[in-house]
């Protein structure tokens, strides 16, 4: 349906996240995968949703200059906000583990940016899903870590997986965003641009 009327556009997706591009490939649009290594540092100030738009902009930035004028580019970021902290991809296994440990019997929230960038302007878009873990145990989390090895993922999980099946009780907001886009959200902004 919105892809016929985005003829005229080509839209290109800057995420090597298999995640994004299915969702892309889900909602039925024609993309391209354009990839650029990006250091994602942010300013230690900054905090939620700001972190996840400055990273979300950053990775947009390294493409100005390049874009065609029938060109829409779209970059995102996820994070896990989590007492006052932001969890990113694991570092270890050990770090993995303590994440995990640490979403036990909590709630925290799943921020997702999403930058659209033309010639013309660039424009930001974010999406905050409260998500609530039951008590996992020691024994859960090691079997998690050891057969799905989630260690691409913005605090140590993924939603659609097995932990997110044995240990999610409950979910405020969008559930596409928690696997990394809020659908709704970029399909409203596209249907804007045709």
């Amino acid at each position: 349906m919105l892809r016929n009327q985005l003829k005229k556009y080509t839209l290109i997706l800057a995420s090597g996240s298999p995640r994004r591009q299915q969702f892309f490939k889900d909602l039925d649009l024609d993309f391209e995968i354009r990839l650029k290594e990006i250091e994602e540092i942010y300013p230690a100030e900054l905090k939620a949703h700001k972190i996840t738009n400055y990273l979300a902009e950053l990775k947009a930035s390294a493409f100005e200059g390049e874009l065609k004028p029938n060109e829409i580019l779209i970059t995102s970021d996820t994070i896990v906000w989590h007492n006052n902290k932001a969890l990113g991809k694991p570092k270890s296994e050990q770090d993995a583990f303590e994440i995990l440990k640490s979403l036990s019997n909590a709630t925290h929230e799943v921020i997702t940016s999403v930058c659209f960038k033309t010639n013309e302007k660039v424009d930001v878009l974010y999406e905050i899903t409260k998500v609530t873990f039951n008590e996992l145990s020691d024994e859960s989390i090691r079997y998690y870590l050891e057969n799905y090895k989630p260690y691409d993922k913005a605090g140590s999980y993924g939603i659609q997986e097995w932990i997110g099946f044995i240990g999610v009780s409950k979910i405020e907001g969008s559930y596409a965003n928690v696997m990394g886009m809020p659908t709704d959200k970029v399909y409203e902004y596209l249907k804007k641009l045709a």
